[in-house]
């Protein structure tokens, strides 16, 4: 079943927690996301799917994505849905088609950061984020998740790791999705969207004053999630 978006007020009663969980880039957060939603029997959403699923179509669709109104228009247009699978992970449909196939393609993640970085893009998601989330019961990673789409999330975790591990953990699933790629190429690009995010102008990567900062460098992502499965339940979770 499509969770249902809610209209702009949020309802009186949410049906779960709503847990935030920001990082940089490779630090693992779809990974804990799932794990601790999958767990709670909450839904999850990895947010920067969103941003590709837009480069994506802006690519398709042959708007240039340097082109700050015509992106953002473009995602007003389109017709935006959140599917979950078995294991309750949101996926992305737009205008009714998976774009699942087309995210890893080298261009989309490419424009993807141009793309993030359009302040009305980020307006129109954040929105979009809002009403996605509005009911609760749903773990929802990106960037600016505690900081600004929900500062009044009941739980907020920024997950961090040295980069080296990051790059390495990055690595890893590219060469598991049978991508082809290079430790250090994906440790530079790493640190460039490290530097994007850190110095974008429209809600930059940043810790919530009232987040929990996990370092994941010398955890197991599955050890991760139970230190957070765990602070929720202490804190009246399910």
């Amino acid at each position: 079943m499509t969770r249902r978006l809610q209209g702009r007020r949020a309802p009186a009663r949410r049906k779960g927690k709503i847990i935030a969980i920001d990082g940089p880039a490779g630090v693992g957060k779809s990974t804990v996301g799932h794990l601790v939603a999958e767990r709670l029997g909450y839904d999850f959403i990895n947010t920067g799917e969103m941003f590709r699923a837009l480069a994506w179509k802006a690519i398709a669709a042959g708007v240039p994505v340097e082109d700050l109104r015509a992106v953002a228009a473009l995602a007003g247009r389109l017709k935006w849905e959140f599917r979950p699978t078995p294991e309750r992970t949101l996926k992305t449909f737009i205008d009714g088609e998976s774009v699942a196939p087309f995210l890893r393609d080298e261009g989309v993640s490419a424009a993807s950061s141009a793309v993030a970085a359009n302040p009305g893009v980020r307006r129109f998601m954040c929105r979009l984020q809002r009403r996605l989330g509005a009911a609760g019961a749903i773990v929802m990673e990106g960037r600016d998740i505690g900081t600004h789409v929900f500062p009044d999330a009941e739980h907020k975790i920024y997950l961090d790791a040295d980069v080296d591990e990051r790059a390495r953990r990055r690595y890893r699933q590219l060469r598991a999705s049978g991508a082809k790629a290079r430790l250090q190429a994906v440790r530079e690009a790493m640190l460039k969207r490290d530097l994007n995010d850190l110095k974008r102008k429209i809600n930059p990567l940043s810790t919530a004053s009232d987040a929990v900062v996990l370092d994941s460098t010398h955890l197991t992502l599955h050890e991760v999630a139970e230190k957070i499965i765990r602070m929720v339940r202490r804190n009246g979770g399910r």
